[in-house]
């Protein structure tokens, strides 16, 4: 990738803006969509234990890292900071198990997955007599921040952030930080951008990445299991979208991904359909006018796709950064 497409975090170290996004899936399909993303160009690989799959892509990593075709410092890896270990005494002991099932020494960035606390049991989310989610209120940022902080010293993970904070949450982090975040990951696509808060995060020196900018349409099933019925948009299908890349010859998941890359922020889109996934990165060789860019982001319609409804009860918690 060009040098211009990389974001510039605010201590220097640079990301590829446009990685691969994971998941929850069985092993097998993990490691071959992981084995064709490396192949394809891709770099910037993003995880979460909640994903159950750091140890698919540990395997991945180690063989091709073994094989002498890619060095360390050519990726750019991401992990996150669990619900269930939103409290300083979890933090290190939770990154030190990331590291080993991603079989790697250090990790590029570090997330807080979430602004909330929540309780585990039996290796799963700790429910009430109700089926409710059991929520931890001690929740405390700063001092979470300051294990993240603590993290960077002991050479575990280069730079750290947030991921679905708001931006009361981010400011409370900022008055009390020693080392400023370096990235916030939100849901963002045509049809939740998030102006203010993004707006915001440029003002502070905060890079963005967006997660979720096909849509993630897949959130609908999560829901579901549930017992909440969603219909969500596909925004493949938005006709504006669909003009676009016709008259560019792309697909319109390339021009959903262009155009967050032409906003200026990261994006990490999901696939493991072989030609889908080389199409999303076969994105380096048009760009958006700055007419089409306005008309996309005159579509803003704040829905929020991923909005933690598989997480029955956690809008209860004090810490919940969305509106209910």
């Amino acid at each position: 990738m060009a040098d211009d497409m990389f974001l510039i975090f605010n201590n220097g170290l640079r990301m590829p803006a446009l990685g691969i996004g994971t998941w929850q899936a069985p092993d097998d399909e993990i490691e071959f969509a992981l084995d064709l993303a490396l192949e394809t160009g891709y770099r910037h690989i993003d995880t979460a234990p909640v994903y159950r799959n750091e140890k698919a892509i540990g395997r991945v990593l180690k063989k091709w890292l073994a094989s002498g075709k890619i060095k360390r410092e050519e990726l750019f890896i991401t992990t996150k900071l669990p619900p269930p270990a939103n409290n300083p005494a979890y933090v290190e002991p939770t990154i030190k198990n990331s590291l080993a099932d991603l079989q790697l020494d250090y990790v590029d960035l570090y997330l807080i997955h979430v602004p909330f606390g929540l309780f585990m049991e039996n290796d799963d989310f700790k429910r009430d007599a109700n089926g409710l989610l059991e929520i931890d209120t001690s929740t405390d940022h700063i001092a979470i921040w300051k294990k993240m902080e603590h993290l960077v010293a002991l050479g575990l993970t280069k730079s750290i952030g947030l991921s679905n904070f708001n931006q009361e949450q981010i400011h409370r982090i900022l008055n009390n930080c020693t080392i400023r975040p370096a990235n916030l990951q939100i849901e963002h696509h045509i049809y939740l951008q998030q102006p203010n808060l993004i707006k915001f995060c440029e003002t502070q020196g905060v890079t963005v990445t967006a997660y979720a900018p096909l849509g993630s349409r897949g959130v609908a099933s999560l829901n579901k299991m549930v017992g909440v019925e969603r219909d969500l948009p596909d925004l493949m299908d938005v006709p504006l979208v669909k003009e676009i890349a016709k008259n560019y010859g792309k697909t319109p998941a390339q021009v959903l991904i262009r155009w967050i890359l032409d906003c200026g922020l990261a994006t990490i889109p999901k696939s493991t359909n072989p030609e889908r996934l080389r199409q999303n990165f076969n994105v380096f060789d048009f760009t958006l006018t700055e007419e089409e860019i306005k008309k996309l982001k005159s579509l803003d319609a704040n829905i929020r796709i991923c909005d933690f409804k598989f997480f029955p009860g956690v809008e209860r918690h004090p810490e919940f950064p969305f509106d209910v």
